[in-house]
C-alpha cells in the first residue's frame, strides 16, 4: 500500500507536519544563536566585578605613576634638597649630562611600577567593595545617597589604609634610589636587598605613617572630589549619562579626574615632602614623632611646599590619565563608568 492510498494520509496532514517540523528547526536554531551571541555579564557588586575593579586598578595606576618618573625624581630632590636645581628643566639636563644619559631620568621607575600597581588594585579595587559594604549593606541605598559624599570619603579612606602597606617598601626603594647621586642601587631588587640587609624588613616601613599622612587624604579628595564633579558635569548636561557615547563618557572620567588632581596634590603635598626627608634622613632608632619634629625645625612651614607647581601639574595629569584607564577598561568589559549613576 502507498503512503497516498493509506487512510491516514491527506494533503493537509502532510503540509502541517512539514510546517511544524519546519518551525521547530527554525526555533531550535534561533534558540541556539542566541545561546551563542548572549555576552556574559558582570553581576555589579559580585566578587567576579570586584575582581575586574582590582584589575583596572593595576592597569590605571602602574604604567601611569611609572610614565611621570622624570617629574617624579626632580621633584624628589628638589624637596630633598631645595638648591640642588634651579629648575626641572636644569635638573633634568644635569642628571642627563652627569647620570648616564637619557635613561637617567627613569631613576625608580621599577620600584615605582611595581608599588603603585600594588598601590592601585587595592586603591580601586577595595574602593569598590567598601563603598558596597558600607553603602548597601550598612546604611541601605537610601541612606547611602543622601549622604553619598560621607560614603566616598569612608570607603577610599579605609582602601588607601591597607593599599599602603602593600606600596611602603617600593616607595621607600624608589625615595632612595632617587636621592643618592649617584643612585645607591641599579635596580628595584638590588635596592631591596641592601635595604633587607642594612635595617631588615622593618626598615622599608619606617615612612609608613607619613606615607598614609600623605596618600589617605590624597585618595579621600582623589574619589570624593571626582565623584561629585562627575555627578555635576552630568547634571549639566542634556541627557542622561547612559545616552552618551563611551568615548564621551570617558572624556567626562578624564576631566573629572583632572580637576580631582589639583585638590589632591594641594591637600596632600606637605606630607609628600615629609614622606622624601622621612626615607631619606631618618635615624636608626629615631621615633617618627622626634623625626618629624626635626625635619620640620629644619625646613620650616615653607619648606612643606618646596615642589608644589611641579606637583599639580604631575598630580592632574597622572589622576586624569587614571580615571580614563580605569573607566576605559570597566566599559571593555562591559561596566558602568564610575559617577554621575
Amino acid at each position: 500500500m502507498s503512503i497516498k492510498s493509506s487512510p491516514l494520509y491527506s494533503p493537509s496532514n502532510f503540509y502541517i507536519a512539514n510546517s511544524i517540523t519546519d518551525q521547530a528547526k527554525a526555533a531550535a536554531a534561533s534558540t541556539s544563536q542566541a545561546v551563542v551571541a548572549t555576552p556574559h555579564k558582570i553581576v555589579v557588586n559580585s566578587p567576579e566585578y570586584f575582581g575586574f575593579c582590582t584589575l583596572g586598578g593595576i592597569l590605571a595606576c602602574g604604567p601611569t605613576h611609572s610614565a611621570v618618573t622624570p617629574l617624579d625624581l626632580v621633584k624628589t630632590r628638589r624637596q630633598v634638597n631645595p638648591a640642588l636645581y634651579k629648575s626641572n628643566i636644569e635638573g633634568w639636563k644635569s642628571i642627563i649630562k652627569t647620570e648616564g644619559g637619557l635613561p637617567a631620568v627613569f631613576t625608580g621607575v621599577g620600584a615605582t611600577f611595581i608599588g603603585y600597581s600594588f598601590q592601585g588594585a587595592g586603591k580601586y579595587g577595595l574602593y569598590e567593595l567598601f563603598k558596597y559594604l558600607y553603602g548597601d549593606l550598612l546604611l541601605g541605598p537610601e541612606t547611602a545617597f543622601n549622604y553619598r559624599t560621607s560614603l566616598y570619603l569612608a570607603s577610599s579612606a579605609t582602601a588607601e589604609f591597607i593599599a599602603d602597606i602593600f606600596l611602603c617598601p617600593w616607595e621607600a626603594i624608589k625615595v632612595k634610589q632617587q636621592t643618592s647621586i649617584p643612585p645607591y642601587a641599579k635596580s628595584v631588587f638590588e635596592g631591596w636587598r641592601k635595604e633587607v640587609a642594612a635595617e631588615g624588613i622593618a626598615g622599608l616601613y619606617k615612612g609608613l605613617t607619613p606615607l598614609w599622612a600623605r596618600q589617605i587624604p590624597y585618595t579621600m579628595v582623589k574619589f570624593a572630589s571626582f565623584e561629585r564633579v562627575v555627578e555635576a558635569i552630568y547634571n549639566k548636561l542634556p541627557k542622561k549619562k547612559e545616552e552618551y557615547s563611551k568615548l564621551a563618557q570617558t572624556g567626562v572620567s578624564f576631566l573629572g579626574g583632572y580637576i580631582a588632581g589639583i585638590f589632591c596634590a594641594a591637600v596632600s603635598h606637605p606630607a609628600d615632602v615629609m614622606v622624601s626627608k622621612v626615607n631619606v634622613e631618618r635615624e636608626a632608632g629615631e621615633s617618627m614623632v622626634h623625626s618629624l619634629s626635626r625635619i620640620y625645625s629644619k625646613i620650616g612651614f615653607m619648606g612643606l611646599w618646596n615642589g608644589l607647581p611641579v606637583r599639580i601639574v604631575m598630580i592632574g595629569t597622572l589622576t586624569g590619565m587614571q580615571w580614563l584607564l580605569y573607566d576605559s577598561f570597566k566599559l571593555a568589559v562591559g561596566l558602568p563608568t564610575t559617577g554621575g549613576h
